[in-house]
Order: C-alpha cells, then structure tokens, then sequence
C-alpha cells in the first residue's frame, strides 16, 4: 500500500510515481495460472480498487504494485451494446495491440499513479488488442475514443511506461477528497 504523496495520511491502494514497479516490464501471465486463485483474487482487488475511483477509467496490475501484464477497464468508461450497459469490467491479460491508426490525436490524459497531474498525449483514435479474460479465453477487440486511449494508456503501464514521459503541456488539478 502506497501514500498519496498530496495526502500523507491518507492510505492509497494505488501506487505512486516514484515505486520502481511502474517501471518495470510486466511479467506475462501462464494461460494456465489464469484460473489460479491468486490471479483471480488479483482481479477481484483490481475490480475493487478501480471501483473506489470515481475519474478511474482503468487499472494495470503494476498500480497495485503487482507486474503481471494484466489490466481492466472499468465498465463506466465501456461502450454498451445492443442498447444494454456493461454488465462487469473488462479483464485483460497478456493483452497486446494488433492493429493500430496510423494517425495520431491530441487527447487529454491523467493517471491514477500520477494524481493530480494532466497533460496532452498523442494517441491512436482506433486500436485493436488481443488479450484473455479471465475464463482465460482469448478475444480480440477494436476500439476508438476512450476506450482505444484506455488501451494504449494501460499497456504503456505494462511496458514500464507513463503518460507523463511523453506528455506535453502538464498541469496539475488540485485533488478533492472526502473524508475517509
């Protein structure tokens, strides 16, 4: 558990700039460990964790302080389909991108491992990712606006990368919090 370096003392689950983790490649997970009860409690925490966020579109593994290549996007920020909101967040592990725009877009980033700092990233507007969910079945989905930007963000984290080694025009948001 790490401490929200703007509120000493207030505990946060989520590790911050600074923790080695985040720069660290994350490690790929056996397809055959995915049902194991410690990836699926791992899930569990990450669903739990990313919830307790109100501005948290996603999570990776290595912002809890565990490097596995593993994220979730949390169903608030998924696109509904046949009119019908998500029903759970989406799990991706050993996600990799398979097709990406070559265009490039402005969009405005933050980080929940960077709190209270914004900047303006460059991102594809349409990626396409191959990961496993947690059954450990393998699905491939393509994405645009926040959902593609989620992706890229995520798998950034995967690969030891922050949005802010490649932002520009940071800024920072002074943070509201309640009382805990």
């Amino acid at each position: 558990m790490a401490t929200n370096p703007q509120h000493p003392n207030r505990a946060d689950p989520i590790v911050q700039v600074g923790d080695p983790v985040l720069r660290q490649v994350a490690q790929p997970i056996p397809l055959e460990d995915i049902a194991t009860p410690r990836i699926q409690s791992i899930i569990a925490r990450m669903k739990e964790v990313l919830a307790k966020e109100p501005n948290g579109a996603a999570l990776a593994a290595p912002q809890i302080g565990v490097s596995l290549r593993l994220f979730i996007v949390s169903r608030s920020v998924l696109p509904s389909r046949n009119d019908a909101p998500p029903q759970d967040d989406l799990v991706c592990i050993n996600p990799r991108i398979t097709a990406s725009d070559r265009r490039r877009e402005q969009m405005d980033e933050g980080c929940l491992s960077v709190r209270g700092v914004y900047g303006t990233t460059l991102r594809a507007p349409r990626v396409t990712i191959e990961a496993y969910n947690e059954k450990g079945e393998r699905f491939v989905r393509t994405a645009t606006g926040i959902l593609a930007q989620a992706f890229q963000h995520e798998i950034d984290h995967l690969n030891g990368i922050l949005f802010i080694d490649h932002a520009v025009d940071l800024w920072k948001v002074e943070e509201e919090h309640s009382a805990e």
